[in-house]
């Protein structure tokens, strides 16, 4: 399984499971990435962090360490 820290940039895949604990995976949750969602890679800081994706109609901002909490397909 893939984490969407290692999707390249303009690839579109569906999130499977969210990995974490507590208050960081419920922060994931509150900003639309639950399992099913799909999510394109928009951009990659040039030292990798963070990583800009569109989910749902809205673009952000995601930390690494928070991308690799995701895992997707």
């Amino acid at each position: 399984m893939r984490t969407l820290r290692e999707i390249s940039v303009g690839e579109k895949v569906t999130v499977k499971r969210l990995s974490g604990e507590g208050p960081v995976k419920r922060r994931i949750m509150d900003m639309g990435i639950t399992k099913g969602v799909e999510v394109y890679v928009r951009k990659v800081a040039p030292l990798g962090d963070p990583v800009e994706v569109t989910v749902r109609g809205y673009e952000l901002s995601l930390r690494k360490a928070d991308a690799l909490m995701i895992e997707v397909e």
